[in-house]
């Protein structure tokens, strides 16, 4: 399993915050690894969302499936 943390201090809301990166549509726009993004689910971005990500490597693209375990705004975001 892969674990990624990280920590940055940005001025503005919590919530505003959480919900741009919890809305992994919104990764390309600030990971250059990821090429594109895109919601599988209907309705809001919550627990049991799936998305399907494709990253960048070495001039290759991997597919791979995000499904979120975890929702608790604006507090906890866990995937697989």
């Amino acid at each position: 399993m892969t674990r990624i943390a990280g920590e940055i201090a940005i001025a503005a809301p919590v919530e505003r915050v959480f919900d741009v990166a919890a809305d992994e549509r919104n990764e390309p726009r600030y990971n250059p690894r990821i090429a594109r993004a895109e919601k599988l689910t209907a309705g809001p971005v919550g627990a049991d969302t799936r998305f399907v990500a494709e990253t960048r490597r070495m001039r290759r693209s991997n597919p791979m499936t995000v499904e979120y375990l975890d929702y608790d705004r604006p507090r906890r975001l866990r995937s697989s």
